[in-house]
């Protein structure tokens, strides 16, 4: 099979140092490809970047609702945040309101992301609690599932549990295939992972981002998700963050969520059409800059990126002195794409 071509190099002075290759689909609802670059149909772990559709299930339910959850907390179910306070302390409320506190998630703990955060709780005496892994809200959302429905908090992680398979076959159900026979892992904070064809997930994607071909309530449930993700965006990671900044600069005309390993997804609703990509060796500057790369040669987003950070798309490189000595950027395979096929 031919490689993947180039999406992204980094460049240093006259010279590209580094490149990174990947894939990118682009569907409709349908399932129809609107662009692909390289194998789209390989087969991938979406990882975090299924998060909003992984959220459905909460409002699908009736969970969120009998709860009274808000858009913070919808939003948070969608989110790699950065564990900043906010996230912390809107993770241990929702927890109360469960009647549970952080004892209840199954997702681990690690230190919050920025060094500001790391150095407070330092300075506090205190550790990183499963609070600040930045798949908590995700869990929550599965804690408040499972309670709703009348199913043990305990081992809510397994992949025989009745929220995972509820959610995996609507994840199947969304991207048009069984997962039941897929490739499977575990993700980083514990849940299971299928295996996804690009272009299918891309498709997935378009499905939540228009509604089409879904009941009348997964497409009320997947509105609810987008304007939380909208309204709510520094929940969906935080300060500094490419998903917060990315669905700002957007004004509520697309949402992004990142992955692991290089995957990055995002809707468009107004076009009716989903993204997916992946970087072939996981590195997550590269997907950010290819995300950016492929909404910003979208029709109707064009002016949105022109008037947008120029670091939503190319990122200076900086030496130790903080001077700008090359940049990352879109390869000629970014560069060339043209999309059209939008009817």
């Amino acid at each position: 099979m031919n490689a993947n071509p180039v999406l992204v190099e980094v460049t240093r002075g006259e010279m590209v140092e580094s490149r990174h290759r990947g894939a990118v689909a682009l569907a409709h609802s349908n399932g129809q490809t609107i662009s692909g670059i390289g194998d789209v149909a390989r087969l991938i772990y979406p990882r975090s970047a299924l998060k909003p559709l992984q959220a459905l299930h909460l409002i699908e339910s009736g969970a969120a609702a009998a709860y009274q959850l808000g858009e913070r907390e919808i939003a948070l179910a969608c989110a790699s945040h950065n564990g900043e306070e906010p996230h912390v302390a809107a993770v241990v409320q929702w927890l109360k309101r469960l009647g549970l506190d952080e004892s209840a998630l199954e997702c681990g703990a690690h230190p919050p992301r920025r060094s500001f955060d790391r150095e407070a709780l330092l300075s506090q005496g205190k550790k990183p609690g499963p609070a600040h892994n930045n798949c908590s809200g995700k869990h929550c959302g599965f804690l408040t599932a499972a309670l709703h429905g009348e199913h043990p908090p305990q081992a809510y992680i397994a992949r025989e549990h009745p929220v995972q398979q509820a959610v995996m076959t609507l994840i199947g159900e969304l991207a048009g295939i069984s997962l039941q026979e897929a490739p499977h892992g575990i993700d980083g904070c514990g849940i299971p992972v299928a295996g996804i064809p690009l272009d299918h997930l891309a498709m997935a994607f378009a499905r939540f981002a228009s509604g089409d071909g879904l009941s009348g309530g997964r497409a009320s449930a997947a509105r609810q998700v987008y304007d939380a993700m909208v309204n709510e965006p520094f929940m969906v990671a935080g300060t500094k963050r490419w998903c917060t900044n990315a669905i700002e600069a957007g004004r509520g005309a697309f949402i992004v969520k990142t992955g692991a390993e290089g995957v990055y997804c995002a809707a468009i609703p107004e076009a009716g059409i989903g993204v997916a990509l992946k970087i072939d060796d996981g590195a997550h500057r590269a997907s950010e800059c290819a995300m950016g790369a492929v909404l910003s040669k979208i029709p109707g987003l064009r002016a949105l990126f022109a008037d947008s950070p120029a670091e939503l798309i190319r990122v200076p490189v900086k030496n130790v002195a903080g001077k700008t000595v090359g940049e990352i950027a879109p390869g000629s395979a970014l560069q060339e794409l043209t999309i059209t096929n939008l009817g």
